[in-house]
């Protein structure tokens, strides 16, 4: 099976888009939006991926969630786009970047690759903690996406996203979000990150 990563890193060296500008974001955001609908079952099997068993911190991980309290829940993510921060009781505290439009998204990013290395490999991850992320309010986006995730609960294997790929998941449609629709969530999102 062809790599959706790949088809689109391809696009993007063929037309001249250099990484991690404001014109490489455009470019993959207007991509993704012709793609259509993306199904998560067939996103975890893409080549570009990596199977894993265990999540690491400053890593992002795409993987099926049925929450332990989804009854109480206002809303949940099916299908969460997770980058770890630290492990916690039973499992590990993430920031799932579904809970932010993909235009917010895309500048939350932008600030916390400040915190990874210079040059970017597969294997980069971000030096990140929740003590540094509540600390400054350039993270102040943190707020509706830092959630606690159990082990138990993640459903199937998940894949690790590689950090070279991360600017085009942020905008793959994959979110599965439970009882509302994401532009709902998207703008609870933003009260509660405005204050």
């Amino acid at each position: 099976m062809a790599s959706l990563f790949d088809t689109l890193q391809a696009g993007a060296q063929r037309a001249g888009i250099q990484a991690r500008t404001k014109k490489s974001k455009n470019w993959f955001r207007k991509k993704v939006n012709e793609l259509g609908d993306v199904s998560p079952r067939k996103l975890l099997k893409d080549d570009a991926l990596d199977p894993s068993s265990k999540q690491i911190s400053g890593s992002m991980y795409m993987y099926f969630y049925d929450p332990k309290h989804k009854k109480t829940l206002p809303y949940y993510d099916k299908f969460p786009m997770v980058i770890v921060v630290e492990p916690a009781p039973g499992g590990f505290y993430g920031l799932n970047l579904h809970y932010l439009a993909p235009g917010v998204r895309a500048r939350f990013l932008d600030e916390l690759m400040k915190t990874a290395p210079k040059n970017v490999t597969d294997k980069s991850r971000l030096k990140l903690r929740y003590d540094l992320l509540q600390s400054t309010k350039k993270f102040k986006e943190f707020q509706p996406c830092f959630k606690h995730y159990l082990n138990s609960q993640v459903k199937g294997r998940p894949v690790r996203v590689p950090m070279s790929e991360w600017e085009i998941a942020i905008f793959l449609p994959v979110e599965q979000f439970a009882k509302v629709k994401k532009e709902s969530v998207w703008r609870y999102s933003r009260k509660q990150y405005n204050g």
